[in-house]
């Protein structure tokens, strides 16, 4: 008790907050509930129940390192009821020699959703070559729950060696939709989607959309980064796209004003912790939940320890969050 005193007095000064530093995105209302119970409410989602509404968003895989990582990741899903996007699966399309990296059904188990990854650049080349039973055969041996499929134009271009895309993204997802009976994700991958793209989207029978909005980790500049003579020349494409709330309202007005059979988005790009999901979770229309790569990417390189302690904060932080905050542009609903 004494020593707690000491602490107060001794912190006052550097505990002063300017009102200039206020998160005006939210109302604080503490008088209305007690602490929050243990565990957040278990909610649908891509038709499998999760616990919280955190996503491990695409990550790499191929090496003895990211397969390290992998495991670290689904282990940790497991145990926090978050559900999975693998990173890009073209090194295992027709090549098992890593396979090991992938294969995590039986750690993240058969409760949560947990999805493959590929390219557009690579649907498009199998459905040119009227064969796409490599990608049935590879979500069914990885026991995935379906695909998600990534669209980088951007990165593509700026990769020596990357693909060129001969037809636009929505016809190739269109074909696959026809060819597929397993649930497709779509998703960009630093840059994010604009309105229009985001209603076609919307309009096909896609089991969501993840963002990968513009204010993470940007592919496009890191191919730029790799090539340092392009950088001068190309340096602004990076900094073009959208970020994680223009989307979600393009969601939201896809949702009230389009024909729509897409219900479900997951909310990645720039989500830099617990208040920044909440809030984008609590304005988004659609069934959400927020995603997170380089963080988690972070902390699981550095241990399974590092990655369950961060993981443990941002749960408990969400829960007093959704306890004692209020969407302060929809508080008038509430009250």
């Amino acid at each position: 008790m004494i020593d707690r005193k000491k602490d107060h007095i001794e912190l006052a000064l550097q505990s002063r907050v300017s009102a200039s530093e206020k998160d005006e995105r939210f109302v604080y209302e503490p008088a209305l509930s007690g602490h929050p119970a243990d565990d957040l409410v278990p909610f649908e989602f891509l038709g499998k129940t999760m616990k919280v509404p955190m996503w491990a968003s695409s990550m790499t895989g191929g090496t003895e390192k990211a397969g390290v990582i992998n495991k670290r990741l689904a282990k940790a899903c497991n145990k926090y009821g978050m559900g999975m996007g693998l990173g890009s699966c073209r090194q295992i399309l027709f090549d098992r020699s890593h396979w090991a990296d992938f294969d995590l059904r039986d750690i993240i188990g058969d409760d949560l959703p947990f999805y493959a990854n590929i390219g557009i650049a690579q649907v498009e080349e199998l459905l040119e070559k009227d064969n796409i039973d490599p990608l049935i055969k590879l979500v069914q041996d990885l026991r995935t729950d379906g695909l998600i499929v990534h669209i980088n134009p951007f990165q593509e271009w700026f990769q020596p060696e990357g693909d060129r895309y001969n037809n636009p993204p929505i016809q190739t997802i269109k074909e696959l939709l026809k060819e597929v009976n397993f649930p497709v994700i779509v998703k960009e991958v630093g840059q994010g989607m604009g309105p229009e793209s985001i209603r076609e989207l919307m309009r096909l029978k896609l089991a969501a959309i993840e963002f990968g909005a513009l204010g993470g980790t940007n592919f496009s500049r890191l191919e730029l980064l790799r090539n340092p003579d392009r950088d001068a020349h190309y340096k602004g494409f990076p900094l073009m796209g959208h970020t994680a709330e223009e989307m979600v309202r393009y969601v939201n007005t896809a949702l009230n004003n389009y024909k729509h059979y897409c219900k479900e988005v997951i909310i990645s790009g720039g989500v830099a912790d617990f208040l920044d999901g909440y809030y984008l979770n609590s304005i988004c229309q659609a069934n959400s939940v927020y995603g997170h790569a380089y963080t988690l990417l972070k902390y699981a390189e550095e241990s399974y320890e590092a990655l369950d302690e961060f993981l443990a904060v941002q749960v408990n932080g969400y829960r007093m969050a959704e306890t004692f905050l209020v969407i302060k542009e929809l508080a008038h609903r509430r009250f």
